[in-house]
């Protein structure tokens, strides 16, 4: 699932040219889900030049006409060692990139895909999310990934599916995509009813807390992961962490989306004190065992009271 592989790159300078040490570098390794469903499971903590910024979870489709890859990657040559991994499975080419979310590391990959031929393809709101983030997300990856982000240009999705949701398909695969605007406005989910595989995005994280950023909505994303649960899939592949079912997926996410939304988002509304709120459910036995609960909780209540603030 996790394939690390320990190499050196020796620091010398020859002709201007230095090369820096790189340790314990994650290189993305297929896990199989289900017949022509596979997942990329990435490291849980966070990103780095040694993860290639691919800290998150992606996946692909075998279908007969060629490989639906599910997120792009954090950048080029993070892109490029997906593609190698993809080619460990089949040699079918990347025939499309569906793009769940306008996070840094779900789409800054679609330049090289599209480079070598793919289709790029995200809702609406997806790609008009992914243009609105692009400079601060461009700048922000540099900095995490240095020389390993070279060659990499922010690249939108270009073919746009409109409405709330849509229905795609190729080489007798059908996807349904449809709006969580949960984690980043535009977010998706990507639903494989024939395999009863869902590819959450950044909806459903397990093994670790997911991040209420300043733009996220907690209201969206109960309401979304609720409407998940219809689905009834076999198979979860989250935005972070493991694969997982249904039972995993509301322990480790959708409670916690629940919690926010009927504790600190009724708390707000009642116009309690912030300060007394947070004091008051600072300690979660439920979910302290997961990943990050200690540098995200609080800030998670404190965005959830300012979001219902504004209701």
């Amino acid at each position: 699932m996790r394939n690390l592989i320990n190499y050196f790159i020796y620091g010398v300078s020859l002709s201007g040219l230095l090369f820096t040490n790189i340790v314990n570098a994650y290189t993305p390794k297929a896990e199989k889900v289900t017949e022509n469903v596979y997942a990329f499971i990435g490291p849980l903590g966070q990103r780095s030049e040694e993860n290639q910024g691919l800290n998150n979870n992606l996946g692909f489709v075998i279908t007969k006409e060629g490989v639906i890859l599910i997120d792009s990657g954090a950048s080029y040559l993070g892109a490029q060692s997906i593609e190698n991994a993809i080619a460990e499975v089949t040699d079918m080419p990347v025939k499309w990139v569906i793009n769940t979310g306008s996070q840094d590391h779900r789409w800054l990959g679609n330049d090289y895909f599209s480079s070598r031929g793919a289709e790029i393809i995200a809702m609406q709101k997806t790609a008009a999310t992914q243009l609105q983030h692009a400079e601060e997300q461009m700048q922000r990856m540099e900095g995490f990934l240095n020389n390993r982000f070279k060659g990499t240009h922010a690249k939108p999705a270009n073919r746009l599916l409109s409405d709330q949701s849509a229905r795609i398909s190729l080489g007798g695969e059908e996807l349904e995509l449809h709006y969580t605007d949960a984690h980043y406005p535009g977010d998706v989910w990507v639903w494989l009813p024939k395999q009863s595989v869902v590819f959450t995005g950044d909806l459903v994280y397990v093994d670790r807390i997911f991040s209420v950023l300043p733009w996220s909505s907690v209201v969206n994303g109960q309401k979304a992961f609720h409407e998940l649960v219809k689905l009834n899939p076999d198979f979860i592949v989250p935005g972070h962490g493991s694969v997982s079912d249904i039972a995993k997926a509301r322990r480790d996410c959708g409670d916690y989306y629940d919690f926010l939304v009927d504790k600190i988002g009724a708390a707000a509304q009642e116009m309690e004190s912030m300060q007394d709120v947070m004091k008051r459910y600072d300690d979660l036995p439920a979910f302290k065992h997961l990943e990050n609960y200690g540098s995200l909780h609080r800030t998670n209540m404190n965005r959830t009271y300012l979001e219902f603030e504004q209701l």
